[in-house]
């Protein structure tokens, strides 16, 4: 008996699928599809336009301080603390230095030695170690550095409490009760892997002395291991952007920015006088500030004073961090919108400038677009010819602020393809979280320390033998990367065969980026124990 063809006894269902599949796209494709990735498209437009417009105007501003020679001396009255035979050391104030600290065994040392080395009158100033350790060995080897700094002459106090409620914040409002700090008129703020140098307080605490107006006197940041690894260098440039212009602009024209939660001098009236620290949101430094503001204290940014300290170098550390650094703007922007327009106290241009430039513009508008716009929208067109970007927002704009965030670090503008890409999949991350806190979502008072490594990790990496790490599948798959991806690396095939825009190459590019970092093989890789 002849067989039969297999065609005969089963259909060939792939072809049938296929065949209704584009159907139904077609049917949909019309009416739905492309009028919704119109109006996404047209919302990106605008979105990019508001955000080029800030980024110009920053880049003229800051043009014109440098150029006028706007430095903070001029602005604010600057003059050396002079000695009095009569009144002696008590010419001085009183100064309070705290530390907040959490399971720090790598860079406690560092941070207490720095602080401890301040150079100031030895009864005027008060080290405060705040430990909220949860490790009993590290409180014990934290408790004992304390100790020996002490027996030296140093007026250094170990606290701790017996919960960590509020987190950081918690700790800051906790060490303010104590009775001795009442006597002290500002308060000096470090994270525990910073170490300023010798001299930070008498460059800063002139400034809150001679200006009663002045609440905050804010320090730059100066990462010791920039050079680590790439991952490194992309946070180098897009900090140093923030510190150069972000900070500059802020300090120079309206006297308001946001506080960054260290290696800053506050006064301890202003504190008291906006509220404290509050724990409602993961950002409370920038809570501090707004409220600040909104009682018309000014705040100066001093750039020429930096202070050394660890940018993260693990993609889990950076991962958590940028999720607290976009969840809690997002969060505490919804919690005081109201707040800020009801205000009496500041002028309308300056609600303008929080509500709209400093919130709307640089914390929400910066990290949807780069994703939404760059990452689906972009890449959705390649599959609906019948939308179009113009150039203008596809190429030109991006362009022009890709190379106005280089200015802040001149010596990475080889890198900037690399930091684009890095970017961009960084925005996947802090959009999800900027929604979150939008949202007020599961995430959104998720609290977790930026681990650092600290000099000790190196020391241990260069004596012991150079071993492969062992790869733990859940701990370095990240998914909603490796999706997008997919999905970037489909439309380029899909641009290559049927497109004209040559968005392809923007595209595998792309796509190869979020493959890196949802396989987690970027930044430094620490052996599993």
């Amino acid at each position: 008996m002849d067989r039969l063809p297999s065609t005969t006894i089963f259909p060939d269902t792939n072809d049938d699928l296929s065949m209704q599949m584009a159907v139904i796209w077609g049917q949909i494709k019309a009416p739905l599809i492309v009028p919704l990735l119109k109006l996404a498209v047209v919302v990106c437009l605008i979105m990019s336009v508001m955000l080029f417009l800030e980024r110009v105007y920053m880049g003229i501003v800051i043009a014109l301080v440098k150029l006028f020679g706007r430095k903070p001396d001029k602005r604010f009255k600057w003059e050396a603390i002079k000695d009095d035979v009569e009144l002696g050391n008590s010419a001085y104030p009183m100064v309070l230095v705290q530390i907040p600290m959490y399971n720090e065994r790598e860079v406690y040392q560092l941070s207490i030695g720095a602080a401890c080395g301040l150079s100031w009158p030895s009864d005027r100033i008060v080290i405060q170690v705040l430990d909220d350790s949860t490790d009993p060995t590290i409180k014990d080897m934290v408790e004992l550095e304390c100790q020996r700094w002490a027996s030296k002459g140093i007026n250094i106090k170990y606290e701790i409490r017996d919960n960590r409620n509020g987190y950081k914040a918690g700790a800051l409002k906790e060490g303010m009760k104590h009775s001795y700090v009442k006597h002290c008129d500002y308060v000096v703020i470090f994270d525990a892997d910073f170490q300023p140098e010798p001299d930070f307080l008498w460059r800063t605490i002139p400034f809150l002395v001679h200006n009663p107006e002045l609440a905050l006197v804010q320090a730059r940041w100066k990462f010791v291991n920039s050079d680590e690894c790439l991952m490194t260098r992309m946070q180098e440039m897009s900090l140093d952007y923030h510190f150069t212009v972000e900070q500059e602009v802020g300090s120079s024209t309206y006297s308001f920015f946001g506080f960054n939660g260290t290696a800053g001098v506050w006064r301890i009236s202003a504190l008291n006088e906006a509220g404290g620290w509050k724990d409602r949101t993961t950002v409370e430094d920038m809570d501090l500030a707004v409220r600040a503001s909104l009682k018309g204290w000014k705040f100066l940014y001093l750039g020429s004073l930096k202070v050394k300290n660890e940018l993260p170098s693990t993609l889990k550390a950076y991962r958590y961090q940028q999720h607290r650094w976009s969840c809690g703007p997002a969060n505490l922007f919804r919690k005081m919108v109201m707040e800020i327009i009801k205000n009496k106290k500041v002028s309308t241009w300056k609600k303008v400038h929080v509500i709209y430039s400093f919130f709307v513009v640089r914390k929400l508008v910066a990290h949807i677009v780069t994703f939404i716009f760059y990452c689906v929208v972009l890449p959705a067109t390649v599959l609906v010819p019948e939308v179009e970007v113009p150039k203008w927002g596809a190429v030109y704009i991006p362009s022009i602020i890709t190379i106005l965030n280089a200015v802040g670090t001149p010596r990475s503008f080889h890198l900037l393809v690399f930091w684009i890409l890095f970017e961009n999949v960084m925005s996947l991350h802090r959009t999800k979280a900027t929604f979150i806190g939008l949202l007020e979502a599961g995430r959104v008072n998720e609290w977790i320390v930026t681990e650092k490594l600290g000099d000790a990790f190196k020391s241990k990496a260069a004596a012991k033998a150079p071993r492969k790490p062992r790869f733990r599948f859940g701990e370095r798959l990240h998914v909603l990367e490796l999706c997008v991806g997919a999905y970037l690396f489909f439309c380029g095939c899909y641009d290559v065969v049927f497109g004209k825009n040559h968005y392809f190459i923007y595209l595998f590019a792309q796509a190869i980026a979020f493959f890196i970092m949802g396989f987690g093989y970027v930044g430094t890789i620490v052996p599993n124990s």
